[in-house]
């Protein structure tokens, strides 16, 4: 399929042929119209991938164009061109949804590097629109976050889940590993339930019965069959959550119903056929433990054909916004409140936390914050790990522009009052820190 080419609406011939021949020198499609009627039509047969268009048009002018253009896809950049005195013009369409402007007059390198920079942004808007699409057809929309980690994650569970290989999760407690293990589920495709199985929770005495079952007058009180969880996971998945704490002379029997994908109930000698994938997490090292002899080694490495291994909450502080926000909303529905707010100064005493608990601290936090409590987090907020002081500065000032836009709902305008800048300065910002306005506005 061809490439998506720039249309490019100017009304002086002699202008609009020099950046038809910029861009086409730079290899971007480009196709140029005279008025904005004229490329209007053009839509019926053709998507552009980026728009250009000068202000100052016979009959629609740009900003007229820019409302259209927005309301036909409200992800198609456009780059508007001024002259001088139209700057502040531009500006203000900026905060109505243009992408940039470029000032007249202006070297051929400035377009090109204008339009490459939108095109970018268009590029990574579909990307993430279709990633959103695959993720929640597969299930895994649950996964909130965006840093490389988690991004990571999310496209391991695409490729394993179908597969029905067995994998340890690793994570600390409250990292998100169930999760993590309904997510390779729901991707999976199969039809069977999600069996999930404590395993600090049960009691050693029941806890061969609970997994295995057993026939009746097995033991005393056994008044009738019971299908253990193993058998009542067929055809789904069994998650084996804290598997460390299974007792040692289960883990025996454990190892048969991952080698033979097979087991005996409790007082019978008759095998039944186990169709199940296995998933189970820890929070400690099952090597040191193995090592050690807490823990069978054989059960080890048969599990640890495939591992995922999810960071702590403070190893992801960029995802706070999002999963705080997500959080919220869900509070704020199940108490029947109304939408919270928080201040920058609420989001940097959170991310600097050190976050014990992870993301079930911080989702706890958040159901205080809805119900209009404070967030609980006593004593000194623990700062993040050391780095270069322009690096922190980069990152605390990204995250003052995030949680302005979240409080704002994406409105440009009044995040700059929130942040006492001026909007073209905020603007700047967005760009140098690639952050787009677009995705904290309301669906």
């Amino acid at each position: 399929m061809a490439e998506a080419p720039v249309f490019l609406v100017e009304d002086d011939a002699a202008v609009r042929k020099g950046c038809e021949q910029a861009l086409a020198i730079a290899d971007i499609p480009v196709r140029g119209f005279a008025d904005a009627e004229s490329m209007l039509a053009a839509l019926a047969t053709m998507r552009p991938a980026l728009v250009v268009s000068d202000i100052r048009l016979p009959g629609r002018d740009g900003l007229t164009l820019l409302r259209e253009l927005r309301q036909f896809d409200r992800e198609l950049p456009v780059l508007l061109v001024t002259g001088h005195g139209d700057v502040a013009m531009a500006v203000e369409a900026m905060r109505d949804g243009a992408h940039d402007f470029i000032e007249k007059p202006f070297p051929s390198e400035r377009l090109i590097a204008a339009v490459r920079s939108a095109l970018d942004k268009r590029a990574l808007l579909v990307e993430n629109r279709q990633l959103k699409e695959q993720l929640q057809a597969a299930g895994l929309s649950a996964l909130i976050g965006e840093t490389p980690a988690i991004q990571a994650i999310r496209q391991l569970i695409g490729t394993l889940a179908p597969t029905g290989v067995d994998i340890l999760i690793n994570g600390e407690t409250g990292s998100g590993k169930e999760v993590v293990a309904r997510a390779i589920h729901d991707a999976s495709g199969q039809r069977g339930p999600f069996v999930a199985v404590n395993c600090s929770a049960l009691p050693e005495t029941v806890f061969e019965s609970e997994l295995f079952g057993h026939e009746a007058g097995a033991f005393t009180g056994a008044g009738k069959r019971r299908v253990g969880r193993i058998e009542h996971a067929a055809g789904g998945t069994l998650f084996l959550d804290e598997i460390e704490s299974m007792p040692l002379a289960l883990q025996v029997k454990l190892l048969r119903v991952l080698q033979e994908r097979s087991l005996e109930r409790l007082g019978s000698n008759h095998s039944i056929a186990v169709d199940c994938r296995v998933v189970a997490a820890s929070k400690a090292d099952l090597k040191a433990l193995a090592d050690a002899g807490q823990f069978r080694a054989d059960i080890y490495y048969r599990l640890n054909v495939v591992s995922i291994d999810l960071p702590p909450l403070r190893q992801r502080r960029d995802d706070i916004p999002l999963l705080f926000a997500a959080f919220l909303h869900e509070a704020a529905q199940r108490y029947q409140r109304p939408p919270a707010s928080w201040t920058p100064a609420d989001l940097a005493r959170w991310q600097a936390h050190d976050w014990p608990g992870n993301v079930r601290e911080l989702k706890n936090v958040a159901n205080r914050w809805a119900l209009g409590l404070p967030d609980g987090l006593a004593g000194p907020a623990a700062a993040p790990p050391a780095a270069a002081l322009a690096a922190q500065v980069d990152a605390a000032e990204r995250r003052a522009i995030e949680a302005a836009l979240q409080a704002s709902g994406g409105n440009v305008a009044q995040a700059a009052e929130a942040l006492q800048v001026p909007k073209k300065t905020l603007y700047d910002k967005l760009a140098r820190h690639a952050i787009s306005a677009e995705r904290f506005r309301p669906a």
